[in-house]
């Protein structure tokens, strides 16, 4: 009897991507490619689409976020904390869209290397974390700052001015300048990132231990209740949404402020009108304290250079304001209930701690409780600083680039320039400043690089348009590697789901789908499904949000809404951590909640168990 053929999910060396993707692979670097010379290793290894950092297709020079992270996150767990098992997550890409695989153990000689140092490196950590937050923080501060001073020169002038010739030659010009500054932002960017999983992976880890001793004690704890046991945290990616209630609150107290406010003008509009008064002035006055730094987190994850942050498009926090503004007036509270997470939290652990018979396990709980109590909060409170405040300074200084290109004939839009990636916008800087050296009348390819941009941006559109396969290559017979569950979502399950086509059912036949049990309480209401960025204007107070993945960004709306259910994303997911500090209910890795529910739908989320069940149809 011929011996059954395991399923498996189509071969990265033969997938073909549709006509409209051709030409995709020259967007990106060689090595980011499935390639013939690691053919062996790359055909058995399990690829799935990371829909967590790159759920859209990937600009070229947005690549530069996901290159770092593939560095630091591996380092961390093979290298500097030395986790026994633990390896790094490769990326490839296929088409434009981003796949990730976590890799294999090391062989047992490693494993026992690594043992030997990974509890000194790290139980350091969990007991120092305080000390270590405030020095992590400061010289993150200080390497943002020093981006932010980065000269990058906004011209190429017809004469280098007379002081930089005498009364002597400063001995290099705008032609190094450019090039240099630069290269001084692409390694800040990789420094950051280097600081950016500096305690992070140790964050998830501390959550995974404390999940294995509270299962171990309680076998039928809830991953809810473990979730609960965790909440409740003062952390700087929820910042922003403070200040806005701050500022809403300040304006129901000042004279015609909150009309302004609710009215249905521009935000440059409502500030021209506030400029009119002494109390819009106050107001605005506030609004500019308000803004440095925290408004400089993004519209959306901070991973793409489109989203725009709070700073640069004001119309997004004006919009959250007008709805508090309008709340308040109401009687309504707007700002997060942190001592209703606190009580919930300090009543669960009570109610698990009086269970412990033992003074040996009680010591147990209480060292994973207090780690993970201490640490878990690096998880929001270092993503604001890097991923929103550090990234909308990086996307500022780009555009000076893209303007000098433009100005130059190189490109035709400031924006074009993120259709080049990082290794190819030094040849497009060299051959500026070489035409500039040269003289006057010197020919440059602005239309090849102009054509070059066209196409690729058609490309992008095109794979909107594609829904890519969820994996690819050999799946495991059980997912176990534990940040491919907590943090993607992934499971054994779920991969099961994607060999039979499960995106392919229609939504009309699907009552009931579950996920993680990510965040507790069940709730019933009307579904809101967000797939656009844009469209997160259109949640209204009561709505269920089901997203692809929410953003830490979109706090302001978790005060509005019932609950939240998304496609993808784990137990330490940025989506389960949110709806955990607002104590709102939510299930998450669904796989295929914005595909089978539609706006409108009356559901039931139950948080506590992981279900969603469509009620009614609309």
């Amino acid at each position: 009897m011929a011996e059954k053929k395991a399923a498996r999910f189509p071969d990265p060396h033969e997938f073909q991507v549709p006509t409209e993707l051709e030409g995709w692979e020259e967007m990106y670097p060689s090595h980011y490619l499935f390639s013939k010379d690691r053919e062996d290793w790359e055909k058995n290894q399990f690829w799935y689409h990371d829909k967590i950092h790159a759920p859209e297709p990937m600009p070229p020079l947005d690549l530069i976020f996901q290159e770092a992270w593939q560095i630091s996150l591996s380092q961390y767990t093979t290298r500097v904390f030395c986790i026994p098992p633990a390896q790094g997550i490769a990326q490839r890409m296929v088409g434009p869209y981003m796949y990730i695989c976590a890799i294999a153990p090391p062989p047992d000689e490693v494993i026992g290397e690594k043992a030997q140092l990974f509890e000194k490196r790290v139980f350091y950590v969990f007991e120092h974390y305080n000390e270590l937050w405030d020095k992590w923080l400061t010289k993150f501060k200080a390497l943002g700052e020093e981006m932010e001073a980065i000269e990058v020169p906004k011209e190429l002038p017809k004469f280098v001015p007379e002081d930089q010739v005498l009364p002597a030659p400063t001995g290099c010009y705008v032609s190094y300048d450019l090039i240099e500054a630069f290269d001084k932002l692409v390694n800040k960017m990789f420094k950051g990132w280097q600081y950016h999983f500096e305690m992070l992976n140790l964050t998830y880890l501390a959550y995974l231990m404390f999940g294995d001793v509270t299962r171990k004690l309680f076998p039928e704890i809830s991953e809810s209740a473990i979730g609960k046991m965790v909440a409740g945290a003062y952390v700087s990616m929820f910042r922003p949404e403070e200040e806005l209630c701050q500022l809403s609150r300040l304006a129901t107290s000042l004279s015609g402020v909150a009309d302004i406010l609710k009215s249905e003008k521009t935000a440059e509009q409502k500030v021209t009108e506030l400029e009119k008064s002494e109390d819009g002035k106050k107001w605005l006055e506030a609004l500019d304290k308000a803004k440095d730094p925290w408004f400089y987190v993004s519209c959306g994850s901070g991973w793409f250079h489109y989203e725009g942050s709070w700073i640069t498009n004001l119309d997004i926090p004006f919009s959250y304001i007008k709805s508090y503004v309008e709340r308040l007036e109401k009687g309504e509270t707007i700002e997060r209930s942190l001592d209703e997470v606190d009580k919930k939290r300090d009543e669960t652990v009570a109610k698990y701690r009086e269970l412990i018979k033992t003074d040996e396990d009680r010591e147990s709980f209480d060292g994973a409780y207090k780690t993970v109590r201490t640490i878990y909060r690096y998880a929001e409170d270092h993503l604001f600083w890097v991923e929103h405040w550090f990234h909308t300074i990086w996307f500022s200084k780009i555009r000076i680039f893209g303007n000098l290109l433009v100005d130059n004939g190189m490109i035709n839009e400031v924006d074009d320039i993120f259709m080049f990636n990082r290794y190819e916008i030094p040849e497009i800087l060299t051959e500026v400043v070489t035409g500039w050296a040269l003289g006057v009348d010197i020919p440059v390819r602005g239309d090849y690089y102009k054509a070059k941009a066209d196409k690729r941006k058609k490309i992008l559109k095109a794979a909107n348009e594609w829904i890519p396969t969820p994996a690819l290559g050999v799946p495991p017979e059980e997912v176990a590697e534990p940040f491919t569950i907590m943090l993607w979502g992934v499971t054994t399950d779920k991969v099961q789901e994607w060999l039979k086509g499960v995106g392919e059912v229609r939504p009309e036949d699907v009552s009931e789908i579950k996920g993680f049990a990510s965040s507790a309480g069940v709730v019933e209401g009307p579904a809101r499904v967000l797939k656009l960025l844009k469209d997160i204007v259109d949640i209204q107070p009561g709505d269920i949000l089901v997203c692809p993945t929410t953003n830490p960004s979109w706090a302001p709306v978790f005060t509005k809404i019932k609950a939240a259910i998304t496609d993808i994303g784990g137990l330490t997911s940025h989506a389960a951590i949110v709806c955990r500090e607002y104590g709102v209910p939510s299930v998450t890795g669904t796989g295929v909640g914005t595909s089978v529910i539609k706006t409108g739908d009356k559901i039931r989320v139950d948080g506590d168990r992981g279900i969603v069940t469509i009620l009614e149809r609309c």
